[in-house]
């Protein structure tokens, strides 16, 4: 005789499958046990290495702060050469060093362009040329710093056309800078040593129109006349 077969109910076959997830569950831990283990200790130690490398950079770039502030009371005096190597008999390592042993943090990235400077008063160009291309800080103050010192290096080296591209190129790293007064002027000057009057007459009469107050802006007459 063929019994009826028996209807099971939603509650039976929710846990039914229920057991069976777990049993599948339970048998792709017992197979992958030591991969699942071994991926977790890697994703552990690379929470760790990541924390540690963090937690790192920050204390490197307030110690760096603590020696960029001693070495700039050198640098605001003048004292350029004393400012780069530091002082001897006391705790001011200098913007040299502080650029080597802290280079990748803030700090340190922003001693490398009052480093450039000090070579640069200095009259040792290479060196200071040497130092703004290296900045690679997010400041964007300290990066139109870094390439106006590159201008300032062409433009010594009587290679205006690309004194002036540059100066042109810190003025456009933002529009929240008191000095794109001083790099436009700077910029329509090489132009005109570069023979490029009409470019160099552009930015004088934008300097006159949107920056009339700025010290570029009270000197600018004197070279529209040049370009008129």
């Amino acid at each position: 005789m063929i019994k009826k077969k028996r209807k099971f109910s939603k509650k039976e076959i929710k846990e039914d499958k229920l057991v069976s997830f777990v049993y599948k569950a339970q048998s792709f831990y017992e197979d992958y046990k030591n991969k699942i283990f071994t991926y977790g200790v890697v994703v552990v130690v690379a929470v760790a290495a990541a924390y540690f490398y963090v937690n790192q950079k920050r204390t490197d770039n307030e110690n760096a702060g603590v020696e960029l502030s001693r070495a700039m009371m050198l640098y605001d005096q003048g004292a350029y050469l004393q400012a780069i190597e530091g002082q001897q008999g006391t705790n001011i390592i200098g913007l040299k060093k502080i650029s080597e042993e802290y280079g990748g943090t803030e700090n340190g990235e922003s001693a490398k362009i009052f480093l450039a400077n000090s070579y640069s008063f200095l009259g040792n160009y290479e060196e200071a040329l040497k130092y703004y291309e290296d900045y690679s800080g997010s400041i964007d103050y300290f990066k139109a710093a870094a390439i106006s010192g590159r201008a300032g290096y062409y433009a010594s080296n009587n290679d205006y056309e690309e004194a002036a591209d540059l100066y042109l190129e810190a003025a456009g790293v933002t529009e929240v800078n008191a000095q794109n007064p001083e790099y436009l002027l700077n910029a329509g000057i090489n132009l005109l040593k570069a023979g490029n009057k009409k470019e160099a007459k552009t930015l004088f009469e934008t300097i006159r129109e949107k920056y009339s107050t700025s010290l570029a802006g009270r000197e600018i007459s004197k070279y529209l006349a040049l370009v008129n």
